[in-house]
């Protein structure tokens, strides 16, 4: 008689989590293997759950969801273990801030059930960084290159998006939320672009977090705008709550 093989634990993240009962939660993952994801932890708040010491923002986790439910329209599984997975990565001040921008822009673009798993691998390597106390402005614009790729929401880097003409190495192009990447004098060099496309395309993570370096202050209005003309209507709280403690920290 055949048996039945427990299915393989996900490499997973908490983004966010809330009460859904006095002893439960709904917390929001995410997986690599099938994206963002909805579960229910029952009874993580009871003092006793092997649930609460390790549902934690920032922390790598291996979990096992549950069966999906019969009815279709229901997206939140049953989380039946979760682990976990070493490398735990503490973020203080402003890195944490900066850690929670991070989740609040996979909760709020990513849509739940699509598994990006390159996103996934940039995401723990951002986290990781943060908590290394890396420069967060280079760290952050990397990933958000990565994000935008990943959904589809960046042109390529190499080329101006309109004509599709190869960039001039020594002209300059800005990067637009809506008509992409064209020739602007108050731009960057197409070196730069080009380093930023190689590395984002070729290099990896790391190689795009030090392309970054130089021109992450130029990157971060760029991108923002981009990321917003995308987001909508909403809003992004975490910005405007670190924006709010800088000010009362410079008024003091």
């Amino acid at each position: 008689m055949a048996t039945s093989r427990a299915a393989s634990p996900l490499a997973a993240y908490v983004l966010h989590q809330y009460d859904w009962s006095e002893t439960s939660l709904i917390v929001e993952l995410f997986t690599r293997a099938q994206g963002r994801v909805v579960v229910a932890a029952k009874g993580a708040k009871r003092p006793t759950s092997n649930f609460r010491p390790v549902l934690l923002p920032f922390h790598p986790l291996l979990v096992q969801l549950g069966k999906p439910p019969k009815d279709e329209q229901a997206e939140v599984l049953n989380l039946r273990s979760a682990e976990w997975a070493g490398g735990a990565a503490f973020l203080a001040s402003s890195a944490l801030y900066a850690g929670f921008y991070v989740n609040e822009l996979l909760l709020k673009l990513l849509p739940r059930q699509d598994a990006h798993p390159t996103l996934f691998d940039a995401y723990a390597g951002t986290v990781t960084a943060l908590a290394e106390g890396a420069d967060e402005s280079p760290t952050l614009r990397a990933f958000e290159l990565v994000l935008l790729r990943e959904l589809g929401w960046l042109p390529a880097l190499d080329a101006a998006t309109l004509t599709g003409q190869t960039l001039e190495a020594g002209a300059r192009y800005a990067l637009q939320a809506d008509a992409g990447l064209l020739a602007h004098g108050d731009g960057l060099p197409g070196t730069t672009w080009f380093a930023l496309e190689a590395a984002l395309s070729q290099a990896g993570l790391a190689a795009l977090q030090t392309a970054c370096v130089p021109v992450a202050g130029a990157l971060r209005v760029p991108l923002r705008n981009l990321l917003h003309y995308h987001l909508g209507s909403h809003q992004l709280r975490t910005r405007d709550v670190w924006q709010g403690v800088m000010r009362l920290v410079d008024s003091r």
